[in-house]
Protein backbone atom coordinates (compact mmCIF):
# COMPACT_ATOMS: atom_id res chain seq x y z
CA UNK A 1 0.00 0.00 0.00
CA UNK A 2 0.90 3.99 -0.66
CA UNK A 3 0.83 5.81 2.86
CA UNK A 4 0.43 9.65 3.07
CA UNK A 5 1.15 10.83 6.73
CA UNK A 6 -0.47 14.00 8.08
CA UNK A 7 1.25 15.08 11.59
CA UNK A 8 5.17 14.39 11.87
CA UNK A 9 5.55 14.56 15.07
CA UNK A 10 6.69 11.62 17.36
CA UNK A 11 3.84 9.53 16.93
CA UNK A 12 4.06 10.12 12.81
CA UNK A 13 7.48 9.38 13.07
CA UNK A 14 6.66 6.05 14.93
CA UNK A 15 4.01 5.15 12.20
CA UNK A 16 6.61 5.67 9.36
CA UNK A 17 8.89 3.65 11.14
CA UNK A 18 6.12 1.00 11.48
CA UNK A 19 5.52 0.89 7.14
CA UNK A 20 9.15 0.25 6.68
CA UNK A 21 10.03 -3.03 4.80
CA UNK A 22 5.98 -3.61 4.05
CA UNK A 23 4.53 -0.58 2.59
CA UNK A 24 5.72 2.47 0.84
CA UNK A 25 5.72 6.32 2.25
CA UNK A 26 4.35 8.29 -0.42
CA UNK A 27 4.19 11.99 1.35
CA UNK A 28 4.33 13.53 4.54
CA UNK A 29 2.67 16.72 6.02
CA UNK A 30 2.74 18.98 8.84
CA UNK A 31 1.87 22.24 9.45
CA UNK A 32 5.74 22.75 10.10
CA UNK A 33 7.21 22.24 6.69
CA UNK A 34 10.89 21.82 8.68
CA UNK A 35 9.43 18.75 10.28
CA UNK A 36 7.79 17.88 7.15
CA UNK A 37 11.40 18.05 5.52
CA UNK A 38 12.90 16.32 8.61
CA UNK A 39 10.88 13.02 7.96
CA UNK A 40 11.14 12.94 4.37
CA UNK A 41 14.62 12.95 4.64
CA UNK A 42 14.61 10.16 6.50
CA UNK A 43 12.47 8.07 5.08
CA UNK A 44 12.60 8.79 1.21
CA UNK A 45 10.08 10.47 0.55
CA UNK A 46 7.95 13.94 -0.38
CA UNK A 47 7.18 16.63 2.30
CA UNK A 48 4.37 18.92 1.93
CA UNK A 49 3.24 21.95 3.89
CA UNK A 50 -0.12 21.41 2.19
CA UNK A 51 -2.43 18.48 3.68
CA UNK A 52 -5.66 18.79 1.67
CA UNK A 53 -2.78 18.26 -1.44
CA UNK A 54 -1.60 15.03 0.12
CA UNK A 55 -4.51 13.24 1.32
CA UNK A 56 -5.81 13.81 -2.44
CA UNK A 57 -2.81 13.01 -4.02
CA UNK A 58 -3.68 10.27 -6.58
CA UNK A 59 -1.22 6.83 -6.17
CA UNK A 60 -2.19 7.20 -1.72
CA UNK A 61 -4.39 4.54 -1.06
CA UNK A 62 -4.45 5.46 3.05
CA UNK A 63 -3.71 8.30 5.03
CA UNK A 64 -2.25 8.26 8.41
CA UNK A 65 -3.33 10.88 10.70
CA UNK A 66 -1.10 11.91 13.78
CA UNK A 67 -2.09 16.02 14.35
CA UNK A 68 -2.62 17.39 17.20
CA UNK A 69 -6.34 16.40 18.44
CA UNK A 70 -8.00 19.75 17.11
CA UNK A 71 -7.26 18.54 13.33
CA UNK A 72 -7.73 14.95 13.57
CA UNK A 73 -11.18 14.83 12.45
CA UNK A 74 -10.85 17.42 10.37
CA UNK A 75 -7.92 15.55 8.22
CA UNK A 76 -10.02 12.23 8.73
CA UNK A 77 -12.81 13.80 6.81
CA UNK A 78 -11.13 15.10 4.15
CA UNK A 79 -8.88 11.95 3.55
CA UNK A 80 -12.58 10.25 3.80
CA UNK A 81 -14.23 12.39 1.06
CA UNK A 82 -11.22 11.50 -0.93
CA UNK A 83 -12.03 8.07 -0.87
CA UNK A 84 -8.50 7.20 1.07
CA UNK A 85 -8.54 4.46 3.94
CA UNK A 86 -7.50 6.49 7.31
CA UNK A 87 -5.66 5.19 10.31
CA UNK A 88 -6.05 8.00 12.90
CA UNK A 89 -4.59 8.47 15.70
CA UNK A 90 -6.62 8.49 18.69
CA UNK A 91 -8.53 9.69 20.31
CA UNK A 92 -9.81 11.07 17.01
CA UNK A 93 -11.86 13.85 17.86
CA UNK A 94 -12.19 16.26 20.67
CA UNK A 95 -15.63 15.25 21.02
CA UNK A 96 -18.74 13.01 19.92
CA UNK A 97 -20.21 15.57 18.20
CA UNK A 98 -17.11 16.63 16.19
CA UNK A 99 -16.67 12.58 15.38
CA UNK A 100 -19.82 12.35 14.00
CA UNK A 101 -19.41 14.15 10.29
CA UNK A 102 -16.33 11.64 10.34
CA UNK A 103 -18.32 8.69 11.02
CA UNK A 104 -21.54 9.54 8.40
CA UNK A 105 -18.47 10.08 5.63
CA UNK A 106 -16.69 7.09 6.30
CA UNK A 107 -19.93 4.87 6.19
CA UNK A 108 -21.16 6.92 2.72
CA UNK A 109 -17.46 6.08 1.13
CA UNK A 110 -17.04 2.61 2.36
CA UNK A 111 -13.81 3.10 3.43
CA UNK A 112 -11.83 1.66 6.39
CA UNK A 113 -11.61 4.24 9.28
CA UNK A 114 -8.68 2.33 12.36
CA UNK A 115 -8.39 4.69 15.51
CA UNK A 116 -5.10 4.13 17.00
CA UNK A 117 -5.71 2.52 19.92
CA UNK A 118 -2.40 0.51 19.63
CA UNK A 119 -2.35 -1.17 23.14
CA UNK A 120 -4.90 -3.94 22.45
CA UNK A 121 -1.46 -4.70 20.11
CA UNK A 122 0.48 -5.03 23.06
CA UNK A 123 1.77 -8.57 23.09
CA UNK A 124 1.00 -8.45 26.91
CA UNK A 125 -3.06 -7.40 26.56
CA UNK A 126 -3.04 -9.39 23.37
CA UNK A 127 -2.31 -12.71 25.22
CA UNK A 128 -4.54 -11.63 27.98
CA UNK A 129 -7.36 -11.61 25.45
CA UNK A 130 -6.34 -15.03 24.21
CA UNK A 131 -6.43 -17.02 27.51
CA UNK A 132 -9.86 -14.70 28.25
CA UNK A 133 -11.19 -15.97 25.65
CA UNK A 134 -10.24 -19.63 25.71
CA UNK A 135 -12.85 -19.21 29.03
CA UNK A 136 -9.41 -20.35 30.99
CA UNK A 137 -10.31 -17.47 33.28
CA UNK A 138 -14.48 -17.70 34.25
CA UNK A 139 -16.45 -15.36 33.74
CA UNK A 140 -15.07 -12.13 34.40
CA UNK A 141 -15.88 -10.14 37.59
CA UNK A 142 -14.00 -6.59 37.44
CA UNK A 143 -11.02 -4.88 36.28
CA UNK A 144 -8.63 -2.80 37.83
CA UNK A 145 -5.93 -0.47 35.67
CA UNK A 146 -4.06 2.68 36.15
CA UNK A 147 -1.86 4.83 33.50
CA UNK A 148 0.14 7.48 34.20
CA UNK A 149 3.53 9.44 33.14
CA UNK A 150 4.94 12.11 35.91
CA UNK A 151 5.00 15.57 32.75
CA UNK A 152 8.21 17.07 32.45
CA UNK A 153 9.05 21.18 32.76
CA UNK A 154 7.21 23.28 30.77
CA UNK A 155 4.35 20.58 30.26
CA UNK A 156 1.40 23.00 31.01
CA UNK A 157 2.91 25.12 28.22
CA UNK A 158 2.38 22.42 25.80
CA UNK A 159 -0.61 21.81 23.39
CA UNK A 160 -2.55 18.66 25.88
CA UNK A 161 -2.32 21.78 28.30
CA UNK A 162 -4.44 23.93 25.72
CA UNK A 163 -8.30 22.72 26.00
CA UNK A 164 -8.37 24.12 22.22
CA UNK A 165 -6.00 22.30 21.09
CA UNK A 166 -6.59 19.39 23.21
CA UNK A 167 -10.08 19.07 24.02
CA UNK A 168 -9.32 17.84 27.62
CA UNK A 169 -6.36 16.98 29.97
CA UNK A 170 -5.13 13.34 31.29
CA UNK A 171 -8.25 11.27 31.09
CA UNK A 172 -8.61 12.54 27.13
CA UNK A 173 -4.75 11.30 26.49
CA UNK A 174 -4.32 8.34 27.97
CA UNK A 175 -7.22 7.60 29.92
CA UNK A 176 -8.94 6.71 26.90
CA UNK A 177 -6.44 3.79 25.98
CA UNK A 178 -7.42 2.53 29.33
CA UNK A 179 -11.56 3.16 28.42
CA UNK A 180 -10.87 1.27 25.15
CA UNK A 181 -9.39 -1.86 26.72
CA UNK A 182 -11.40 -1.91 29.61
CA UNK A 183 -14.43 -2.02 26.67
CA UNK A 184 -12.53 -4.72 24.80
CA UNK A 185 -12.56 -7.34 27.93
CA UNK A 186 -16.10 -6.23 29.20
CA UNK A 187 -18.06 -4.30 26.46
CA UNK A 188 -19.84 -1.50 26.93
CA UNK A 189 -20.48 0.20 30.29
CA UNK A 190 -24.07 1.91 30.46
CA UNK A 191 -23.21 3.02 33.86
CA UNK A 192 -20.07 6.06 34.23
CA UNK A 193 -19.57 7.73 37.18
CA UNK A 194 -16.36 9.40 38.26
CA UNK A 195 -14.40 13.20 38.06
CA UNK A 196 -11.34 14.28 36.83
CA UNK A 197 -9.25 16.87 38.56
CA UNK A 198 -6.34 19.55 38.52
CA UNK A 199 -4.32 18.57 41.60
CA UNK A 200 -0.41 19.68 40.27
CA UNK A 201 -0.18 21.16 36.78
CA UNK A 202 -1.15 24.74 36.05
CA UNK A 203 -2.88 24.33 33.22
CA UNK A 204 -6.72 24.66 32.33
CA UNK A 205 -7.08 20.85 31.78
CA UNK A 206 -6.84 18.00 34.24
CA UNK A 207 -3.83 16.08 35.51
CA UNK A 208 -5.78 13.00 36.87
CA UNK A 209 -8.75 11.02 36.33
CA UNK A 210 -11.17 8.34 38.28
CA UNK A 211 -13.63 6.32 36.58
CA UNK A 212 -15.97 3.69 37.95
CA UNK A 213 -17.63 2.39 35.02
CA UNK A 214 -20.17 -0.58 34.92
CA UNK A 215 -21.74 -3.03 32.67
CA UNK A 216 -25.55 -4.23 32.55
CA UNK A 217 -24.35 -7.37 33.92
CA UNK A 218 -22.60 -5.22 36.96
CA UNK A 219 -19.37 -5.68 36.10
CA UNK A 220 -16.85 -2.72 37.18
CA UNK A 221 -14.01 -1.42 35.67
CA UNK A 222 -11.92 0.76 38.41
CA UNK A 223 -9.48 2.96 36.08
CA UNK A 224 -6.98 5.66 37.08
CA UNK A 225 -5.19 7.93 34.42
CA UNK A 226 -2.54 10.44 35.53
CA UNK A 227 0.15 13.06 34.88
CA UNK A 228 1.60 13.30 38.30
CA UNK A 229 2.67 9.90 37.86
CA UNK A 230 6.25 10.75 39.15
CA UNK A 231 7.81 7.08 38.05
CA UNK A 232 6.01 5.89 34.53
CA UNK A 233 3.41 3.13 35.50
CA UNK A 234 0.97 0.81 33.39
CA UNK A 235 -1.07 -1.33 35.26
CA UNK A 236 -4.21 -3.69 34.35
CA UNK A 237 -5.70 -6.59 35.90
CA UNK A 238 -8.11 -8.25 35.23
CA UNK A 239 -10.50 -10.54 37.87
CA UNK A 240 -11.86 -13.67 36.94
CA UNK A 241 -13.76 -16.40 38.82
CA UNK A 242 -10.90 -18.95 38.10
CA UNK A 243 -7.89 -16.23 38.62
CA UNK A 244 -6.35 -13.41 37.51
CA UNK A 245 -4.64 -11.78 34.88
CA UNK A 246 -1.91 -8.62 35.42
CA UNK A 247 -0.23 -6.64 32.95
CA UNK A 248 2.51 -4.55 34.27
CA UNK A 249 4.61 -2.19 31.82
CA UNK A 250 4.81 -1.00 28.07
CA UNK A 251 8.26 -1.47 27.73
CA UNK A 252 10.89 1.88 27.73
CA UNK A 253 10.43 3.85 30.98
CA UNK A 254 7.15 2.05 31.79
CA UNK A 255 9.14 -0.97 32.30
CA UNK A 256 9.47 -4.17 31.01
CA UNK A 257 6.15 -5.27 29.61
CA UNK A 258 4.97 -8.33 31.29
CA UNK A 259 1.91 -10.70 31.85
CA UNK A 260 1.29 -13.27 34.86
CA UNK A 261 -1.49 -15.11 34.82
CA UNK A 262 -2.48 -16.36 38.23
CA UNK A 263 -4.75 -19.23 38.32
CA UNK A 264 -7.00 -20.21 41.42
CA UNK A 265 -6.33 -23.94 42.89
CA UNK A 266 -9.87 -26.09 44.02
CA UNK A 267 -8.23 -25.85 47.28
CA UNK A 268 -7.78 -22.40 47.01
CA UNK A 269 -4.71 -21.01 48.47
CA UNK A 270 -1.73 -19.85 46.65
CA UNK A 271 -2.36 -19.40 42.76
CA UNK A 272 -0.82 -21.19 40.35
CA UNK A 273 1.46 -18.57 38.43
CA UNK A 274 2.44 -18.13 34.85
CA UNK A 275 4.89 -15.26 33.96
CA UNK A 276 5.06 -14.05 29.98
CA UNK A 277 7.69 -11.35 29.53
CA UNK A 278 8.13 -9.15 26.62
CA UNK A 279 11.58 -7.46 26.11
CA UNK A 280 12.84 -5.23 23.12
CA UNK A 281 11.13 -2.88 21.34
CA UNK A 282 7.42 -1.52 20.95
CA UNK A 283 5.98 -4.19 18.31
CA UNK A 284 2.44 -2.84 18.73
CA UNK A 285 2.61 -0.28 16.03
CA UNK A 286 3.82 -2.56 13.25
CA UNK A 287 0.87 -4.97 14.60
CA UNK A 288 -1.65 -2.08 14.59
CA UNK A 289 -0.41 -1.40 11.15
CA UNK A 290 -0.57 -4.86 10.12
CA UNK A 291 -4.24 -5.00 10.77
CA UNK A 292 -5.29 -1.92 9.63
CA UNK A 293 -3.62 -3.14 5.72
CA UNK A 294 -5.55 -6.34 6.25
CA UNK A 295 -8.63 -4.82 7.10
CA UNK A 296 -8.54 -2.32 3.70
CA UNK A 297 -7.33 -5.65 1.82
CA UNK A 298 -10.47 -7.66 2.79
CA UNK A 299 -12.54 -4.56 2.55
CA UNK A 300 -13.53 -5.06 6.05
CA UNK A 301 -13.08 -2.99 9.41
CA UNK A 302 -10.90 -5.44 11.46
CA UNK A 303 -9.46 -2.96 14.24
CA UNK A 304 -10.76 -0.57 17.13
CA UNK A 305 -12.96 2.23 14.86
CA UNK A 306 -14.93 5.21 14.71
CA UNK A 307 -17.73 3.58 17.19
CA UNK A 308 -14.82 2.86 19.47
CA UNK A 309 -13.78 5.96 19.56
CA UNK A 310 -16.93 7.26 19.94
CA UNK A 311 -17.85 5.27 22.96
CA UNK A 312 -15.11 6.17 24.80
CA UNK A 313 -15.38 9.90 24.15
CA UNK A 314 -19.21 9.71 25.40
CA UNK A 315 -17.50 8.28 28.39
CA UNK A 316 -15.27 10.77 28.82
CA UNK A 317 -17.59 13.71 28.01
CA UNK A 318 -19.84 12.35 31.03
CA UNK A 319 -17.06 12.64 33.24
CA UNK A 320 -16.51 15.76 31.80
CA UNK A 321 -19.37 16.77 32.53
CA UNK A 322 -19.26 16.57 36.36
CA UNK A 323 -15.82 18.41 36.94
Amino acid sequence: MNFAIVGCGLIGRKRAFALRGTHRLAAVADISFERARSLASAEGCDASPDWIEVVRRDGVDAVIVATTNDALAEVTRAAVEAGKHVLVEKPAARSVSELEPVQKAAAEQGVVVQVGFNHRYHPAPGKAREIVDSGALGPLLFLRARYGHGGRLGYEKEWRANPALSGGGELLDQGVHLIDLARWFLGEFPCVSGHAATYFWNMPVDDNAFLSLRTEAGQTAWLHASCTEWKNLFSFEIYGRDGKLAIDGLGGSYGLERLAWYRMLPQMGPPETTIWEYPGEDISWRRETDVFARAVEQGRAEGPGLADARAALAIVEEVYRKR
